[in-house]
């Protein structure tokens, strides 16, 4: 039988993903209920809210899958009081879910582009422990590291180990690594102070991390 992949609230969406084993825990699933995506969708896109699937959101970037989203947040494993640096904010939907997963801890957002920032941001205003910057996900926020959670809404061809040096001790990254059309979810782990890599075998495809 064909999964339904069209819901009409966020309710029947997060069902959806815990019925077919994306969502698997308590706390992903109660973030994804008091986070709705329908707020970080453009307006001209609305009626696909809660389609499982990437939606445009303006200069080449995308509002990523439901699914895919909640399977990497299941791997990252954000827990309460952790410091998170998320690598594209773009809509600011998973922003939102990262800092409902870590409060009270904080949530560090980098964004490249100036205009997904500004829009962003006022739809992140009711977050008191996110704070949102205009940087590069090759450089990271290194003024503020380490971080104890590093999740990558974009996809570098190679690992970024710059930013991924910013994980403290035991920290966790999870990010699409590869070319376009050719990438692959990887688990990093900072262990004894080395990086250790795991491809976690799921294909995704995910707009690529900006050199500039």
């Amino acid at each position: 039988m064909a999964k339904i992949r069209t819901m009409k609230s966020n309710r029947q969406l997060v069902d959806y993903l815990v019925r077919y084993g994306y969502i698997k825990s308590d706390r992903v699933k109660k973030a994804f209920l008091a986070v709705d995506r329908k707020d970080f969708v453009p307006r001209v896109y609305q009626g696909y809210a809660y389609v499982d699937d990437p939606l445009p959101i303006g200069f080449d970037q995308t509002i990523s899958a439901p699914s895919i989203i909640a399977e990497m947040l299941e791997y990252l494993e954000v827990q309460p009081g952790n410091k998170v640096l998320e690598v594209g904010t773009g809509s600011g939907y998973v922003t939102a879910l990262l800092a409902e997963l870590a409060k009270p801890g904080y949530v560090y957002s980098i964004e490249i582009v100036p205009e997904l920032i500004e829009q962003a941001r006022e739809k992140l205003k009711k977050y008191d422990n996110v704070h949102v910057f205009v940087a590069s996900g090759w450089v990271g926020l290194p003024e503020y590291a380490p971080y104890d959670r590093i999740y990558l809404g974009c996809a570098p061809d190679v690992l970024p180990e710059e930013l991924l040096n910013q994980l403290s001790e035991g920290g966790k990254a999870i990010l699409p690594l590869g070319r376009p059309y050719a990438q692959r979810l990887v688990l990093v782990e900072k262990k004894n102070g080395i990086l250790r890599t795991k491809d976690l075998g799921i294909s995704v495809s995910f707009v690529p991390m900006i050199r500039r």
